[in-house]
């Protein structure tokens, strides 16, 4: 797989910033994350004029500040990263004034797609057609076709199905290999026959629309980069919005929604077909990545709240993989 080049940190605390992110990946963490918010960081320091490798409270103080149209999770996100990086530099003997993150995130209930906002929201997707004649938009579009299936019938974060590299999709025996996920595990997805069949269809039609073998499944506009999170996210909601459900709806769905769904699925069957879902929630854990049977009682208990929802929303269940022609 072809690497990608390292950034390059232009602050006084380049070296530092360097030195941590080298620390935290020999130590097993992914960090791409944390990476692109320390390179804002480090744009940071040189706009405000950072001359010495520390910093106080003060020159902080809009670093810390959470902005009208950021969310609490990403707010607190961006002052955790630097709180490490201050943890990091004390180690050291620097003088770095240590922020705290105290804001709490609002519970959000997961919006439980319906059958028929499932159907419509692929119809969406599947219709789509880039209004710019650029190839890498269309091949971009093909791409979200078999992208949100893959995160819907496979329960996958929004991450483990966009950066999925090429070679971890098991076309022949419709298996996926999950690398580095939340929590630093390796698993196994084991995927259905008719999503198998659409990732193998797919794979030898993103082949020939780039003329090799790419590194990622579902490379982005730059086919070296794989779809970035974000890119993902807002096309999930440009095709939500062209639903009609979108009008009339107070708890928008999101990417994650999916995998939700997919998960509130899959234990609403089990009590259908009378199977002991305490029994079985383990085996569910495993296979979407939480690290114990504890994260996913998360779901369970929501998927209680939701029982009437879930009741008259959960017909029989069309599938969602059509026939597509990439020809």
């Amino acid at each position: 797989m072809k690497e990608k080049s390292p950034i390059i940190f232009g602050s006084v605390l380049s070296d530092y910033i360097s030195g941590m992110i080298k620390e935290k990946r020999a130590a097993g963490y992914d960090y791409r994350t944390e990476e692109a918010i320390l390179l804002r960081f480090d744009c940071y320091c040189t706009e405000h004029e950072l001359a010495t490798p520390a910093y106080t409270k003060e020159f902080l103080s809009s670093w810390c500040e959470q902005s009208p149209s950021e969310g609490i999770a990403n707010h607190n996100k961006r002052v955790s990263v630097v709180r490490q990086l201050s943890l990091y530099m004390m180690s050291m003997g620097i003088h770095a004034y240590l922020p705290k993150s105290h804001l709490k995130a609002e519970i959000v209930l997961p919006h439980l797609l319906t059958d028929d906002e499932r159907s419509r929201l692929f119809r969406e997707i599947d219709s789509y057609i880039p209004k710019t004649a650029d190839p890498s938009s269309h091949r971009i579009a093909d791409e979200y076709k078999v992208l949100f299936r893959m995160i819907y019938c496979c329960g996958l974060r929004n991450s483990e199905a966009s950066g999925i590299a090429f070679e971890n999709v098991d076309v022949g025996q419709g298996i996926l290999t999950i690398m580095d996920a939340k929590g630093h595990k390796d698993r196994l997805v084991y995927m259905g026959e008719e999503l198998t069949c659409l990732c193998r269809d797919y794979r030898t039609y993103l082949c020939r629309a780039l003329n090799m073998q790419p590194s990622w499944f579902f490379p982005g506009r730059d086919p070296a980069k794989p779809l970035p999170n974000t890119t993902v996210d807002n096309a999930f909601t440009r095709f939500w919005n062209r639903t009609p459900f979108s009008k009339t709806c107070n708890n928008k769905p999101t990417v994650h929604d999916l995998r939700f769904s997919f998960i509130t699925d899959r234990i609403n069957l089990w009590t259908r077909q009378g199977v002991d879902v305490e029994m079985m929630l383990p085996y569910l854990a495993r296979f979407v990545g939480h690290k114990s049977v504890l994260e996913i009682y998360y779901y369970y208990h929501t998927t209680e709240k939701l029982f009437e929802s879930i009741r008259s929303a959960d017909k029989t269940s069309q599938t969602v993989i059509p026939e597509v022609d990439y020809e």
